[in-house]
């Protein structure tokens, strides 16, 4: 994010780069990168002849150097944008020559998605060299929550831990999803709001009391008629709480809960550090130290494992997916 606002920041400043190359797995950059250059980079009134957005798909390399070694008309620069760049993956070499020399009253874009050059490459150092590479890395899971923050943070909002946990075991880590409701949150609450649980559930609708957050909660604590009744719930919405990824969360919870028995320092600071959670969450951790010895995990990781098979149509006997969740709990509690 830092280096997305210091970007946003040099062409606020005047400081342009002829050539702009947005790659990488992560395309929620890539497209805010884009579109900030897309509607601010000329005047509006120069936009009609000097703007142009072109498709990987639609166009060669050839035809893009074409129209980038062209002047502006009555205007100080132009604009070509190539989305969908990645279409012309095979053709990236033929780059090498414009990057080394590129027209200076030309600004040409490129949004490479779900791909990266090889840093290696003479092309990519040539751009490196005469314009910009910013790579958009897919953030893991345990980065998300921290994302979240930061971007209500910057439109005036907070969230309570919990409340930002539900959207990324809900979400994942699609940042252009949570984008989207985060969105829809700032337009319905007042700038200064605090976003809780309650409000997910009524605005985006992910239930405070039936997601895996309080799935995985409610086995840390033993809780077995919760627990049931949350499985009950799933297999009435399976769409919303697919048990790959349910199954995947508890995975993980248990293979950290591994981790948390094996580590000798389990101050609160360190212990966060090493199991990359939010600090906040520790406390449910802790009472499922208690309740689940090193061995008894050991066994639940190995059955998650087994019921992750199952689950995917292998050696399942024709269980429902709501029966394998079941019979995982079974597992877990006995």
């Amino acid at each position: 994010m830092d280096e997305v606002l210091r970007l946003v920041n040099d062409i606020k400043g005047g400081n342009i780069k002829p050539l702009y190359f947005f790659m990488g797995e992560e395309p929620y950059y890539i497209d805010k990168l884009t579109e900030y250059i897309e509607n601010n980079l000329l005047p509006e009134e120069d936009r009609g002849f000097n703007q142009m957005v072109l498709y990987g798909k639609d166009v060669s390399m050839d035809e893009v150097i074409g129209n980038a070694k062209r002047y502006p008309m009555m205007a100080e620069r132009q604009l070509i944008i190539v989305k969908e760049a990645q279409e012309l993956a095979r053709q990236i070499d033929k780059l090498e020559h414009y990057a080394e020399n590129p027209q200076p009253t030309t600004v040409l874009v490129f949004a490479y998605k779900y791909k990266t050059l090889d840093k290696r490459k003479k092309v990519t150092k040539l751009i490196n060299k005469t314009g910009v590479v910013f790579e958009s890395k897919k953030l893991y899971e345990n980065q998300v929550g921290d994302w979240i923050k930061r971007v209500l943070s910057g439109k005036g909002y907070s969230i309570e831990p919990k409340a930002a946990a539900m959207l990324v075991e809900f979400l994942g880590n699609d940042l252009g999803r949570i984008s989207k409701e985060l969105d829809k949150l700032s337009i319905i609450l007042p700038q200064g709001s605090t976003i809780t649980p309650k409000l997910i559930e009524d605005n985006i609708g992910i239930s405070k009391d039936y997601n895996v957050f309080e799935l995985r909660k409610a086995i840390g604590e033993r809780d077995q008629l919760k627990a049931y009744k949350i499985a009950d719930y799933f297999s009435q919405n399976p769409k919303d709480n697919p048990l790959v990824m349910t199954i995947g969360l508890l995975f993980g919870f248990f293979s950290q809960l591994l981790q948390y028995h094996g580590i000798k320092d389990k101050s609160p600071g360190n212990a966060a550090k090493v199991l990359k959670v939010n600090p906040f969450f520790l406390k449910d951790y802790d009472i499922a130290l208690r309740n689940y010895p090193m061995k008894k995990v050991s066994a639940i990781v190995a059955a998650l494992r087994d019921t992750d098979v199952k689950s995917k149509g292998v050696g399942a006997n024709s269980l429902s997916h709501h029966d394998l969740l079941k019979e995982i709990l079974v597992k877990i509690f006995n």
